[in-house]
């Protein structure tokens, strides 16, 4: 029994010596030794292979005649019940994929990723691929998800007792340089918890000190991708339970934005607080995300004019994720916080590209809402996502009466100009 458990405490320090000594000591000093750079190109590698072995075995299975789907066939023949088919295909198309109801669904792949979780379009699966895909499974679930939860709990527990030990020096400039140091170091660790893989493009455009940073926003850790290339001051509603503890930690260090339920719910308030903290150019760029809500990665919605209106610098930043390694779109209405985490943790990686555009202030005679739409228009073609509208929102609520109305007299436009076609038409025949 003794020898067993000298075993275990051995495996266990050489298990914290690798954790250690080749992922921590290197996401501290913002280093990499290369692994992950192998790793995502060995999964390129196999996954082309993979989309090759399927695209092959589709080629090979036997089709099934066809039959009459389109208008065009009706030429020549008679009338079939299936002939109306093509038509209420595309009917109900239109009315379930919208615009906005298919925003808050994970973006189709264009090819198989081996996750069981994306394997709604793709049926063809040789012997080959399914021996890859267990090996995948074992790989994500038995090797790559205790390290991950190992790292995760590491750098979490780090930003609780770092912050809460800087919070206690008086304020200085060497307090608010160890503050950066603890939060840039633990976001890190949590970053190497997910395989991720970023690239910055345009760093001379990073946020400053005093400004607004605005994003769009597909996941609870786009913070941690933003924050592993700088500090910033976080704004949120106060909650409870694991998240309250961490929160109230790091507000010890850093001048975070965090308000009361009752709070968030008046403007005013919200905007003073906000203010306030920009008008000191010592403090960290806010961290926003207008839209309000997670949307898939496809599209940037509405931004909320809140933060437009406040003054001061804007500056807008793009983030896209490559999808083909893992869904990092938080679909709040189908998981809870443990399983969208555990979701990443046994994807393959984390992979994204992260866009400093150039800063933007609010022009003369500009409302909050136009400058706001300028901002979002600029980070929609950056980062290649539609540029949408809606508000995001809907997702939870009603359609406004307003959107009601606007569509309304899109409608009726169209059949009064229709109308007046048919007019012309008839006159001249007349």
């Amino acid at each position: 029994m003794e020898a067993a458990w000298d075993i275990a405490f051995v495996l266990f320090q050489v298990w914290l010596s690798i954790v250690v000594g080749l992922i921590m000591l290197p996401a501290m000093f913002g280093m990499s030794l290369g692994f992950t750079d192998i790793y995502i190109k060995v999964l390129v590698k196999t996954l082309e292979w993979a989309t090759l072995r399927i695209q092959r075995g589709q080629k090979e299975q036997p089709t099934l005649p066809s039959q009459r789907s389109h208008p065009d066939n009706l030429a020549g023949g008679d009338f079939t019940l299936c002939d109306a088919f093509y038509f209420c295909k595309k009917g109900i198309e239109n009315i379930v994929e919208d615009q906005v109801t298919q925003r808050f669904t994970s973006e189709e792949l264009a090819s198989w990723n081996l996750l069981t979780r994306t394997n709604n379009n793709f049926r063809y699966i040789s012997v080959r691929l399914t021996i890859i895909w267990g090996l995948g499974v074992f790989i994500r679930y038995c090797i790559l998800l205790p390290l991950r939860i190992t790292l995760a709990v590491i750098g979490l527990s780090w930003l609780v007792i770092g912050t809460t030990l800087v919070g206690l020096l008086p304020s200085s400039n060497v307090k608010n340089w160890l503050s950066d140091l603890v939060h840039i170091t633990c976001y890190r660790i949590c970053a190497r918890a997910l395989s991720a893989t970023i690239r910055y493009h345009n760093k001379e455009n990073r946020p400053k000190k005093g400004g607004i940073c605005v994003a769009n926003h597909t996941s609870p850790i786009d913070i941690v991708i933003l924050a592993n290339d700088g500090c910033y001051a976080m704004v949120g509603q106060v909650h409870g339970g694991l998240m309250g503890v961490i929160q109230r930690s790091m507000v010890r260090s850093c001048p975070h934005v965090w308000f009361e339920r009752a709070e968030m719910k008046d403007r005013h308030a919200v905007a003073k607080r906000l203010k306030e903290h920009i008008a000191d150019k010592t403090k960290l760029p806010i961290l926003i995300f207008p839209e309000g809500t997670c949307i898939n990665n496809t599209s940037v919605m509405m931004f909320k004019k809140g933060s437009f209106e406040i003054g001061g610098t804007i500056y807008p930043v793009a983030i896209k994720y490559d999808p083909q390694f893992g869904d990092a779109f938080w679909n709040s209405a189908k998981y809870n916080m443990v399983s969208y985490i555990l979701r990443m943790m046994t994807s393959w990686a984390i992979v994204c590209n992260v866009w400093y555009l150039a800063p933007m202030t609010r022009q003369d005679g500009e409302d909050a809402v136009h400058f706001a739409n300028r901002v979002k228009s600029a980070i929609a073609q950056q980062g290649g996502l539609v540029d949408l509208s809606w508000d995001g929102g809907l997702k939870r609520e009603r359609v406004k009466e307003s959107f009601k109305e606007e569509q309304q007299k899109m409608y009726s436009s169209m059949i009064v100009a229709i109308c007046a076609c048919c007019d012309g038409s008839l006159i001249k025949k007349a």
